[in-house]
């Protein structure tokens, strides 16, 4: 599937993890079983969680931890692809 397709579907996704204070850390397993029971995940990265770093430092942390690409990233919002 190409960029643009997968693009395309991530429109439509609600956000189903949202990282908070607890960090990446505390999202990690819950954002790698959702991969593996769908390849789309939107993220939202919540005001709390974007003390330590920028949005697209934070994407690119997590996508590495959980085995993903980064299809987009907007505002505060990621969209991971398994």
């Amino acid at each position: 599937m190409d960029d643009q397709e997968l693009k395309r579907r991530a429109h439509d996704l609600d956000v189903t993890v949202w990282v908070g204070k607890g960090g990446l850390e505390a999202v990690v397993d819950e954002l790698n079983d959702q991969l593996s029971d769908r390849d789309l995940v939107k993220v939202k990265l919540l005001r709390s969680a974007r003390a330590g770093g920028s949005t697209d430092e934070q994407a690119e942390t997590l996508a590495e931890r959980v085995n993903a690409t980064i299809v987009d990233v907007r505002g505060h919002t990621v969209v991971l692809h398994r």
